[in-house]
């Protein structure tokens, strides 16, 4: 775009394991690439922290206390004013509380964007005050735009932005360290075809009650977190035919995928997911429950599977396709592939969501 570069404050107190923290990220990145100035509001500790630090794009990370709320405003009041912000971009509760209180202490000139990055859980008067107040909302898929509107968010201030996938990241040849680590955590999986789910817990019970039920072997790889306690005892109740692998939190979670014939997200609650981006993109077909963000991403039976959410013993039927049916899987995986790499790219997400800081500018 031809317009002058601005200095964004991107905000969020989480920024940890999730596909929320690579999102931010790679818009962050791609925005710094265009000229803009950009700075990473975030923990010290967290994930979002060292990949910002580590980036090549001159992202500048300010450290910040999300305990208190005084304390986190009084805060973002002094670096809004002193870094000469002209956008803020909060992505999670805490620091839209406190923008929002800003704001109402006529402390906040700047532009104040919302981004909603999954379905709403916040009561209805708190979502409703912080609608009214940011100048702009992005949701990140039609169902988490709908789901606002429902709960009587101002639709005139509200935006679909649906996230993008960083190709050059996908496209990446992952680390040989990478894949041998992968393939050492999974163990052997014999000619078992790879189901992977790659994500914080997200229902992932679900598929595992599911595989008594599936009658062809498979192995299910679930990446990125610790099992609790119903998992293993589920995991323990999937008969031998099957292996069942729990794979802890890792950075760079691309090799799995590599290894994988199929993925899956069982999950009940979705904003729209980077995962299911990133394994559609790498032409992995892909099975994900009919909720949230799903739907918006994945049509029935084109471009991957769409599965009732809770119900196992429609998970076994999706299984067994991706599995067993090769043709299917692979007419899936074409059509995914080439359905994210058109529609769902990061310079899409990035123009459209430049669009809204000069119309929230435009606003105040």
């Amino acid at each position: 775009m031809s317009h002058a570069p601005l200095t964004i404050l991107q905000l969020t107190y989480q920024g940890d394991g999730a596909g929320s923290t690579q999102s931010i990220f790679n818009l962050s990145q791609q925005l710094a690439r265009r000229g803009h100035r950009v700075l990473v509001g975030c923990r010290t500790e967290s994930l979002l922290a060292r990949l910002a630090a580590g980036s090549r794009d001159g992202l500048e990370v300010v450290p910040l206390d999300f305990r208190r709320l005084g304390a986190l405003a009084a805060s973002l009041a002094d670096v809004i004013a002193r870094r000469r912000v002209d956008v803020v971009n909060s992505h999670a509760t805490r620091d839209r509380r406190a923008l929002t209180w800003l704001r109402w202490r006529g402390r906040l000139r700047q532009a104040f964007v919302v981004t909603r990055r999954t379905m709403p859980l916040t009561s209805p008067l708190e979502l409703v005050a912080v609608g009214a107040t940011a100048d702009r909302t992005i949701a990140v898929s039609a169902a988490v735009a709908r789901a606002l509107r429902r709960r009587l968010h101002p639709g005139g201030r509200l935006v679909v932005v649906p996230n993008g996938i960083d190709l050059a990241r996908v496209d990446a040849p992952p680390a040989p360290g990478d894949l041998a680590a992968a393939r050492a955590c999974l163990g052997d999986l014999g000619d078992r075809p790879l189901g992977v789910v790659v994500s914080r817990r997200k229902d992932q019970d679900v598929l595992l009650r599911a595989l008594p039920l599936v009658e062809r072997p498979v192995a299910v790889a679930c990446v990125g977190l610790d099992p609790d306690d119903e998992l293993l005892a589920l995991a323990r109740a999937v008969p031998e035919r099957h292996r069942v692998a729990f794979v802890p939190f890792v950075e760079q979670p691309l090799a799995y995928y590599h290894l994988a014939a199929f993925a899956a997200l069982p999950s009940r609650i979705e904003g729209f997911s980077q995962g299911l981006l990133e394994a559609m993109a790498l032409g992995k077909p892909v099975a994900a429950s009919a909720a949230g963000g799903n739907p918006d991403l994945i049509t029935d039976g084109e471009t991957g599977l769409l599965v009732p959410p809770r119900d196992a013993a429609a998970w076994a039927r999706a299984v067994d396709r991706l599995a067993a049916d090769r043709d299917l899987a692979a007419r899936l995986a074409r059509a995914g592939r080439d359905r994210v790499r058109s529609t769902f790219t990061l310079e899409r997400t990035a123009d459209r969501t430049e669009a809204v800081y000069r119309d929230a500018m435009a606003r105040r």
